[in-house]
């Protein structure tokens, strides 16, 4: 019976450790059935990816990537000092399925800003990746997505 009490108040506690972080995000509903988090790091090339042989490749900071479906914009994020973005999604409003096959990310800053060599006129695009889940704590669970490749695709 003591090993069932402890049990219960050590699950209890880490849902009560993990659940504000997704409440404040996603409201109460995401924290309890998970999390869909799209994240990457963006590069300063003329296609958003790291250089050849992992030669040291110069990042992207303060760029704005849009995560669009079906040509709208979903969410947004803007990459940190280390080229870095993420996008938290509650999993009632997206299907992980009808994101990695309808959706993709879109950087809408110029390349010109981070490089002056680079075209200033079009844009990055990548499809989505599903790479797995991540399970943080006792009850949440994360669907991680990273970029399958940036492109660079010309304006029109």
């Amino acid at each position: 019976m003591a090993f069932k009490s402890l049990l219960f108040f050590s699950l209890l506690s880490a849902a009560m450790v993990a659940a504000p972080v997704a409440e404040a995000q996603l409201g109460l509903i995401g924290g309890l059935l998970g999390l869909i988090r799209i994240q990457g790091t963006l590069f300063c090339t003329a296609n958003g990816n790291m250089g050849a042989n992992g030669t040291a490749t110069p990042v992207f900071p303060n760029a704005l990537v849009q995560l669009q479906c079906g040509g709208n914009v979903v969410s947004t994020s803007t990459t940190n000092g280390s080229g870095v973005f993420s996008i938290l999604l509650d999993p009632l409003s997206h299907i992980l399925s009808s994101l990695l096959t309808g959706c993709s990310l879109k950087v809408a800053t110029p390349l010109a800003s981070c490089d002056s060599t680079l075209p200033s006129l079009g844009g990055l695009l990548s499809s989505l990746q599903f790479i797995g889940n991540t399970t943080l704590g006792a009850l949440l669970s994360v669907a991680n997505i990273i970029p399958a490749g940036f492109r660079f695709v010309p304006s029109n």
